[in-house]
């Protein structure tokens, strides 16, 4: 292979490499971006939910007190008090006040739980609502989810119920007012959506609805229902529609769950995939495009440097046939530097000696001119041939000494030396990966989450190594401003020398809580423990007590620690466990 050729591919691997490395870096970079958009606007989504459900609770509430202290509900709980009282009389009498207070759904019941009046369904007239009887103290509800019985179907409100008398209250003299509004489409045209965003409302058993109407594709939601359905908390999947990636959307989801935890339904918010990998392909296409043009920026780079290179070279050759074949007069036009340009000028300058020494010579000086010629012939050719020639006797040797073993001696000897340089290059890299550890990147972070999340890649490791986990975490631990991915490996360091502090198995407990003012994380183990000495070099770096590893582990979960302005400390006696606590602001 031609040094040309060497070095077109080498200038090759270098620009598909940079391309590579650069398209991998903001690969990574745009779909953290695109993450953290969809989290902020997610986020901005599902609070305006919860203050649109809140605000509609108010609402409710005040429409369904105005109708139970009306003058109205007075007369008809004094009319239906009587004796010869017929409720018939008011069975009409719900629809008009559910229009006047922009209500979707209004019952009233009497005292004994039969509906007087409903305004979305008259025919259930006298119909029993036992379950609105079963207690007095509806006036300080706060309104709930329900499922709504209509002629057509069932419906999910959001109801209040209060409880409008007379007197004393006793007995008959009063009535129930259940009022509400149905969660539809009318509810999600609410919302202020961003482009690529949408709502959808799960209702219980198997509806869905969105702002133009019923949703008819509800298969590839089913996992997330039952996700949220069994776990009640918010769930976030990613809902492939088709084979085509940009059709994907991500979905969080928010149970709606009535008086008693029932599930009721959920609050769906989607989130497009299509423009984060529509920028995902077309930056692909764009690596492309510029891997080819940097091959071919490379080609040309290449020739041009190896013409730099080689024409010298081939210009010093020529020369040198030339001054064999006796031209004298020969000079060699090269303008390269370094070496090559060294080299030249010693060229043309013996070129330029030969031919003085030549002019002043007399014929019985000419053989002691042609001895000093060959002298500085030898003087100019010996630095670049003897290192050859050295070079090839020794391997002329070699071959000739063991030509049978110098091939599988060579084999040997250099998958050797590449094995060892790997485990070398492995240590160095995990050095290297400490000393550059960087700055944090804070933003703000559910430390529980962050916990959990963590722990899940430690299960099947625990479970095979016989140790129980025991999760104590603070409900009211605020969050903090850290960054995600340092703290989370921190954490991860101190769980992994946990569990080889217990070989034979124990329990490894987890602890968050509030500690004078900051947030604090403690990691629990019921190993051999460590002794005073132990403890006050564990945070060395290069100082471990296991027959294996670096000694790198906690000296960086003190690095990281120590970079977000936290402190780090180990309580432990030798039998009786190890527990490391660390303080966050």
């Amino acid at each position: 292979m031609t040094f040309r050729t060497r070095l077109l591919i080498a200038f090759a691997f270098i620009t598909v490499g940079a391309v590579a490395f650069v398209g991998a870096i903001v690969s990574t970079t745009t779909q953290a971006v695109f993450e953290r958009q969809d989290e902020q606007r997610v986020s901005a989504l599902t609070a305006q939910f919860r203050q649109e459900y809140l605000r509609r609770q108010r609402e409710i509430a005040r429409q369904v007190k105005d109708i139970a202290e009306a003058d109205s509900t007075r007369d008809m709980i004094i009319a239906l008090s009587r004796p010869e009282a017929d409720p018939s009389v008011y069975v009409d009498a719900a629809q008009p006040l559910a229009a006047a207070h922009n209500l979707d759904f209004l019952e009233l019941v009497s005292a004994k739980g039969s509906i007087v009046s409903s305004a979305q369904w008259p025919a259930r007239f006298l119909y029993q609502e036992d379950w609105v009887t079963g207690r007095d103290d509806w006036n300080s509800q706060e309104p709930f989810l329900k499922r709504e019985e209509l002629p057509e179907g069932t419906a999910l409100a959001l109801v209040a119920v209060r409880i409008a008398s007379v007197g004393d209250s006793q007995g008959d003299s009063r009535i129930y007012v259940i009022g509400g509004e149905a969660l539809d489409r009318d509810f999600l045209s609410s919302f202020v959506l961003p482009a690529g965003m949408r709502t959808l409302l799960y209702r219980e058993p198997e509806s869905i609805v969105g702002v133009a109407g019923p949703w008819q594709r509800t298969a590839p939601l089913a996992p997330m229902i039952e996700a949220l359905r069994k776990q009640r908390q918010e769930v976030t999947r990613t809902v492939q529609w088709s084979n085509d990636a940009a059709g994907a959307e991500t979905f969080h989801g928010i149970p709606l769950t009535g008086p008693g935890g029932d599930f009721m339904g959920a609050f769906l918010v989607g989130s497009s995939r299509a423009a984060q990998v529509g920028l995902e392909r077309f930056l692909r296409r764009v690596e492309v495009l510029v891997a080819m043009g940097g091959i071919l920026l490379a080609l040309v780079v290449a020739f041009w440097t190896t013409a730099r290179i080689t024409r010298p070279v081939e210009a010093l050759a020529a020369g040198a046939r030339a001054l064999a074949a006796g031209d004298w007069h020969t000079q060699v036009d090269v303008r390269s530097g370094g070496e090559i340009g060294a080299l030249a000028a010693a060229f043309n300058q013996m070129t330029r000696d030969l031919l003085e020494q030549r002019d002043r010579l007399v014929q019985a000086e000419r053989v002691a001119a042609w001895r000093e010629l060959a002298r500085r012939l030898a003087h100019e050719l010996k630095n670049p041939l003897f290192p050859l020639q050295i070079t090839v006797e020794n391997l002329q040797r070699a071959r000739t000494a063991h030509p049978d073993e110098f091939e599988e001696v060579f084999r040997e000897s250099t998958a050797t030396l590449l094995a060892e340089l790997g485990k070398l290059r492995g240590i160095v890299g995990r050095f290297s990966d400490f000393a550059k550890m960087p700055q944090p990147q804070r933003e703000t972070v559910d430390l529980n989450g962050l916990v959990r999340d963590s722990l899940k890649l430690f299960e099947a490791q625990m479970q095979s190594a016989g140790v129980a986990l025991r999760l104590d975490l603070a409900a009211d631990l605020r969050a903090i401003q850290a960054d995600p991915g340092q703290l989370g490996r921190a954490f991860q360091n101190l769980v992994l020398n946990a569990i080889d502090a217990m070989p034979s198995g124990g329990t490894l407990s987890i602890r968050t809580a509030v500690h004078e003012g900051s947030a604090r994380l403690e990691v629990s183990d019921t190993g051999q423990g460590l002794t005073q000495e132990e403890c006050a070099r564990l945070f060395t770096p290069y100082y471990t007590t296991k027959t294996h590893g670096t000694g790198l582990g906690l000296a960086i979960v003190q690095s990281v620690v120590s970079d977000h302005g936290g402190k780090i400390g180990v309580r432990s006696q030798p039998g009786k466990g190890t527990t490391f606590a660390i303080d966050l602001s």
